[in-house]
């Protein structure tokens, strides 16, 4: 081998070293095999905040030894980092911390609006979620949409959002969520005497609030199809209570009695033909459903069944039947 040919193989072996170190020196010192974050850690990245600060910030706290190999992470991860809420989990590299705020992989929450829940209800809700910002009330100025809604205005659902986000704006995500699935019913051939999605929306909350159970929904819908076209009043409990309690829909434990039936509201089916004005809650898609394809049945009259569930009648005599029942199993529990 000449001299020359030993020379480059001698400077090429020591390029190999060398980039074989610098290699290491990365996965060891970059990727944090060694200055890994030593405990879980949430931050918060202010908006305009610099990589600098965020950089002394989370070593100042504890959560990496070296700001260095922190910032060159940064920069291999484009140089930059997101504002947002952050959870950096134990023993997290530089690396992997970088690329999270890069990223924008912020940490999030879950925020499950049941179905049946009266605004109200759904305010105070939220309310209670310290993973929330923000008030739930608009400032008198606020004309948005969501500063105005009524029930039946919201889709109940679990929604994915980011720690911190602000109550109206998971409101006003739902309200949209609403006007989607709206979008996507033909109110075109409505099961009579139904006319426009008020009439959907409001049927469908008052089958919300008699049962849970989805398979009764459609049997249910069929009960107050039937009593409207016959013009009999509906006689539906949830509306008296949602007349009773001003909105809120809750008796909080407290009984339905008789006397309540009589309350003078346009919300009681009991005093007024028809359908209330507005929906007593808001609906998932199950009593929606239910309402544009009810069971084909006679019904007019249902009672609880102490299951659960209810039993139908076709003939008054035979709620009345159906009525004993239930009278005697509720006195059989006490």
């Amino acid at each position: 081998m000449s001299r020359r040919l030993k020379r480059l193989v001698k400077k090429y072996f020591k390029a190999l070293i060398l980039l074989a170190l610098i290699v290491l020196v990365f996965l060891v010192w970059g990727g944090g095999y060694i200055f890994s974050s030593h405990r879980t850690f949430s931050y918060n990245v202010l908006p305009g905040a610099s990589v600098g600060s965020v950089a002394n910030d989370l070593h100042d706290a504890g959560v990496f030894d070296s700001v260095s190999s922190f910032k060159m992470a940064v920069w291999l991860n484009g140089n930059r980092v997101q504002a947002g809420a952050y959870d950096i989990p134990h023993r997290a590299s530089p690396w992997r911390i970088a690329k999270m705020l890069a990223t924008g992989d912020i940490a999030t929450t879950t925020v499950l609006i049941p179905e049946g829940m009266t605004i109200i209800q759904t305010k105070k809700l939220l309310q209670q979620m310290p993973e929330l910002s923000g008030n739930i009330e608009c400032e008198k100025t606020n004309t948005a949409p969501v500063c105005n809604l009524h029930d039946g205005d919201i889709f109940p659902d679990t929604y994915r959002v980011a720690r911190g986000t602000s109550r109206l704006a998971v409101l006003d995500l739902a309200r949209k969520k609403m006007i989607g699935i709206q979008e996507k019913v033909s109110v075109k051939h409505l099961p009579s005497p139904l006319k426009n999605w008020n009439d959907v929306l409001t049927l469908a909350s008052i089958v919300q609030k008699e049962t849970p159970k989805v398979k009764e929904m459609p049997i249910v819908a069929s009960v107050y199809i039937n009593r409207l076209n016959k013009n009999m009043r509906l006689q539906a409990d949830p509306t008296v209570v949602y007349a009773i309690t001003k909105g809120l829909g809750d008796m909080r434990g407290a009984a339905l009695l008789s006397g309540h039936l009589k309350i003078d509201s346009p919300y009681n089916t009991y005093t007024h033909n028809g359908l209330p004005p507005t929906p007593i809650a808001n609906v998932g898609l199950d009593a929606i459903r239910a309402v544009l394809h009810p069971a084909d049945t006679n019904y007019l009259f249902f009672v609880a069944d102490g299951k659960g569930g209810h039993k139908f009648a076709n003939t008054y005599q035979e709620h009345i039947a159906n009525h004993a029942t239930w009278r005697a199993i509720k006195k059989s529990r006490k």
